[in-house]
């Protein structure tokens, strides 16, 4: 995390060095506000979604952490918040040194950013850094999402061989390799946008959900008899902006991509069954 947060505020810092021209934020629309600009921002935002998204495995490892009630609150608000101010200068910078046509031209802004601040070394430095970013994406993911399939076995809904932990270390061996095999057949399942609009069509109907349900704790007081209050500032107007936001997601990537949604929900859909059927076997604690 640390290698990927200093390769890119080098690339801030070294293309606010290099300079170039003034950004100019009006007019924000270059034409008239329609249902094909309405589709076109919708569509930009498929992959802005995914690029913000991760925040949420952090709470799969919540029942690991010593104090999760403080502690996942505040690593959530603090790591969201890093991550916007990175990602807010790494898009000025690009503005201000390639300029809207030039980023428009490239499918690899932040190589030729450090291209024209310090020539083919830098370019190169850039790509290292993000393939380490990317490979601190993978070992987040190895690390968080078989701790999902480890509470399901766990609680009787999956495989129980699932939910064995390795006496050594505690960590749930099964799983994290049932997740490597999935994850293999997926990446070579198709391309890498095919796979990002499975992830981010079915993401964001599971954080509509998610934050849909605070209205329910709200009204029904649920958890007040135990203490847990389900706070949430701004709510029910932050929350509501939430929702209504991940909805446009989901939309637009069903009406952008309708064969790979299909696909994506065809998937999550499966589901249902395969729980239901786990529910019932399941044995009578």
């Amino acid at each position: 995390m640390l290698m990927k947060t200093s390769a890119i505020a080098a690339m801030v810092v070294l293309g606010l060095a290099l300079g170039g021209g003034t950004i100019h934020p009006l007019p924000l629309l270059d034409r008239p506000v329609s249902l094909g600009l309405i589709g076109a921002i919708g569509a930009a935002m498929i992959p802005v979604g995914f690029a913000y998204g991760g925040w949420q495995t952090s709470t799969f490892v919540a029942a690991e952490m010593r104090d999760p009630r403080r502690d996942l609150s505040r690593g959530l608000i603090l790591g969201v918040i890093g991550v916007v101010l990175l990602y807010l200068a790494v898009n000025v910078v690009c503005l201000k040194v390639l300029g809207p046509a030039g980023l428009d031209r490239t499918a690899t802004p932040a190589s030729d950013v450090m291209r024209l601040a310090m020539g083919d070394r830098g370019a190169l430095w850039i790509a290292v850094g993000i393939a380490i970013s990317t490979l601190g994406f993978l070992s987040q993911g190895m690390l968080t999402a078989p701790r999902v399939y480890n509470a399901m076995a766990c609680d009787g809904l999956f495989f129980r061989s699932v939910g064995w932990l390795s006496p050594r270390n505690g960590a749930p061996v099964v799983a994290i390799l049932l997740q490597g095999v999935l994850a293999t057949l997926i990446a070579c399942s198709g391309k890498y946008e095919q796979i990002l609009n499975y992830e981010v069509s079915v993401d964001f109907i599971a954080f509509a959900l998610t934050a849909s349900s605070l209205f329910l704790f709200r009204r029904h007081d649920r958890g007040a008899e135990s203490g847990v209050i389900f706070r949430s500032p701004g709510h029910p107007y932050s929350t509501a902006l939430f929702v209504l936001a991940c909805v446009a997601i989901v939309v637009s990537t069903v009406v952008t991509f309708p064969a790979n949604s299909a696909v994506a929900l065809l998937i999550m859909l499966a589901g249902v069954p395969v729980y239901l059927y786990w529910s019932r076997a399941k044995p009578n604690s």
